[in-house]
């Protein structure tokens, strides 16, 4: 059968993807291309080819595993010469679901192969949660191993990758490819082999550190060809031989929202010892300064800015607190800067929502993920303000050798290919850095979720007394509920609370974190109550327990507004997968941290004053008041990121290093 033809989307915009984001008319210009590309790529004709491909399906079911093979293997030729056609790709996945079937018993779907297609063509597929996306990846993947310059599959953290390398090695194998995975604490050689295999599974954290490792050991050379040339021309260089990666070509991005947008601000870097004792007592001081400072009067308090300004009376009371200090402290800028960084650490960083305590440590908590970082620091001595706030061991700062951001280092890789549950929110964000166009894919089933009405309270107590009623009426039913939190501490007070009332359930957050996988691939049975920080569920199914679909599904609740649309809406997909039955529901009080510092102060206030004989204030007033925040703190989080792209920016035209792909 004749192959529709795969769109021309290169030829739309030719500009590199590592170049600065353009503005004024060209960005206009930007922006129409991206819909161009869009439209190009309609989601009607994506379904057409991949209903093509999938009626393929009897005539290579008739063929025996050799004569199969043998057909692979004149594929991944053509392939690895560059000659492949349209037509070569759309035989090429009409193969590989019969391969898929055969070696692991499943057969991607029409809308899985759908997915396929935006990917192989460098697209961002949006598919909803549970409709098979790790399977969809083995596609692209397959087809970028087969052109022999390496395929990066970037996964949500470690157990993923490692999940998926193995569940699909068989796959790859079938297909003459040879599958390795990238884990924390492997040695320089192991990570060598790992990414000279056809594709590497790997987390973002990984591939970067690695990337700017491998940066560190070419020294001043910006690439490869110039490396090799110089040991061509001085015959003795071995710095080649110390790299452990082979390029940057071609990257499949999984949770893409979360790996591209979430945590693009979040710069890696490496970084060597730096001991100052002076500076670690100067972190004690400035801790025992800040208890002695009054808010209002000495310092005042923007939380909507998460920013902390000393007023002149508490300008001149921390110059009299350190007068008899001297060194360091007598400088009036850098006194200041000690005391609003440990006010900061002490205003804004609370214990079990930004960060745990661990062996003595402070561990950060990914506020995306809610899962604990321990190789992270906060930069610029903030790491240290909190450990001194918290009266624990203060380790020095280290001194940056290498630093690159998650924004910068994808814009490195010649081809970028992506899925996400919940990518349309940040569409134009994603096509304007990183040329990615947002291609939704249908589910293959109808979806059968229900959302019932969001409810606003006053307080944050009465929001809580109305969450676990609600757990109780749907438990009391024998239906599954799945509650989701923001932070450690919030999980902990809910488990306080449904403890108190006599329910069992389990919890799970970035300090129980055992068996995380486990706990959330049971929380569809019957009966069964979890509490989750945001680990909960990304790349681990949740099927339901005999009878649970009869008596409704999974039922969803938020117990608070993220600071991101996508978020909220990653949580409610955890149920009603694949055409099951399930309801969400999503709580929020005028107290949460998201009114607090989004909702303007006499809003809030006129609000409270409304319902004062009645807790709760949900209307139509009321959450457009929610959107309105959420709203404002989506812009918030974006002006960040393009203030980090052009910081970037800066640092690659001024100081030179940045990296290039080889």
């Amino acid at each position: 059968m004749e192959a529709i033809p795969s769109p021309t989307w290169r030829m739309l915009d030719q500009r590199p993807r590592s170049a600065e984001p353009p503005l004024g008319l060209d960005a206009l210009w930007h922006q129409a291309a991206g819909f161009a590309r869009r439209l190009v790529c309609h989601r009607s004709r994506l379904l057409a080819r991949a209903e093509s491909i999938v009626s393929m399906e009897k005539q290579w079911r008739q063929l025996s595993d050799h004569r199969l093979r043998e057909r692979i293997a004149d594929l991944h030729d053509r392939f690895r010469r560059g000659r492949d056609t349209a037509e070569d790709r759309d035989i090429s996945l009409g193969v590989l679901r019969e391969v898929a079937s055969r070696q692991i018993g499943l057969q991607p779907y029409p809308v899985q192969v759908a997915g396929a297609l935006v990917m192989e063509a460098g697209g961002l597929a949006e598919m909803a949660t549970g409709e098979g996306k790790t399977l969809v990846a083995v596609m692209p993947a397959v087809l970028a191993g087969w052109r022999g310059r390496g395929c990066h599959v970037v996964t949500a953290n470690e157990y993923l990758a490692k999940r998926d390398a193995n569940l699909m090695q068989a796959v790859y194998a079938f297909c003459g490819l040879t599958v390795g995975c990238i884990e924390p604490g492997m040695a320089p050689a192991e990570r060598r082999e790992a990414y000279n295999a056809h594709v590497t599974y790997c987390t973002n954290k990984e591939v970067a550190a690695d990337f700017l490792r491998d940066q560190l050991a070419m020294g001043p050379r910006t690439g490869l060809p110039e490396a090799l040339l110089a040991r061509i021309a001085g015959g003795s260089d071995d710095r080649i031989g110390r790299l452990v990666q082979r390029g940057l070509t071609c990257a499949i991005v999984d949770e893409a929202d979360a790996v591209l947008i979430d945590e693009a601000v979040t710069p890696l870097i490496i970084s060597g010892d730096g001991p100052n004792p002076e500076q670690v007592d100067a972190f004690e001081h400035a801790a025992r300064l800040a208890k002695e400072l009054r808010p209002g009067a000495d310092y005042r308090i923007d939380p909507r800015r998460s920013d902390i300004n000393l007023t002149p009376a508490g300008q001149q009371r921390v110059a009299e607190l350190t007068a008899a200090l001297g060194g360091l402290w007598s400088a009036s800028r850098r006194r200041e800067e000690l005391v609003l960084q440990a006010l900061t650490a002490r205003e804004f960083f609370i214990r079990d929502k930004q960060y745990v305590i661990a062996d003595g440590r402070v561990v950060i908590v990914d506020e995306f993920t809610g899962r604990l970082m321990p190789d992270r620091n906060w930069r610029n001595g903030l790491h240290q303000a909190v450990e001194a706030k918290e009266a624990l061991e203060i380790h020095p700062p280290k001194e940056t050798c290498a630093r690159i951001s998650f924004q910068r280092f994808f814009r490195l890789y010649r081809k970028l290919e992506a899925m996400t549950g919940t990518g349309a929110e940040a569409r134009a964000e994603l096509w304007q850095i990183y040329r990615l166009p947002v291609i939704p894919i249908p589910t293959h089933r109808p979806c059968q979720r229900t959302v019932l009405p969001e409810r606003v309270f006053r307080t944050a107590a009465a929001k809580w007394s109305a969450i676990v009623d609600a757990v109780i009426r749907i438990h009391e039913s024998g239906r599954p509920v799945l509650i989701g939190t923001r932070s450690v501490k919030a999980s902990e007070y809910l488990s306080g609370l449904l403890s108190a009332k006599g329910l069992a359930h389990q919890v799970l957050n970035a300090v129980r974190h055992d068996s995380e996988a486990q706990i959330i691939a049971g929380a569809g049975q019957i009966g069964r109550i979890t509490v989750a920080t945001n680990m909960a569920g990304r790349g681990t199914d949740i099927r339901l327990g005999a009878g649970v679909a009869a008596l409704g599904g999974l039922h969803v609740i938020a117990t608070e507004r993220h600071e991101a649309r996508r978020i909220d809406r990653q949580l409610f997909g955890r149920c009603a997968r694949q055409g099951d039955p399930g309801s969400a529901q999503a709580f929020s009080s005028l107290e949460d941290e998201l009114m607090q510092k989004h909702v303007h102060p006499l809003a809030a206030a006129l609000a409270r004053r409304r319902s004062e004989r009645n807790p709760e204030l949900s209307s139509g007033a009321s959450n457009r008041q929610v959107d309105r925040a959420q709203q404002r703190a989506e812009r918030a989080a974006r002006r960040q990121r393009n203030e980090l792209l052009r910081a970037d920016n800066w640092i690659d035209e001024q100081l030179g290093f940045a990296g290039k792909t080889y």
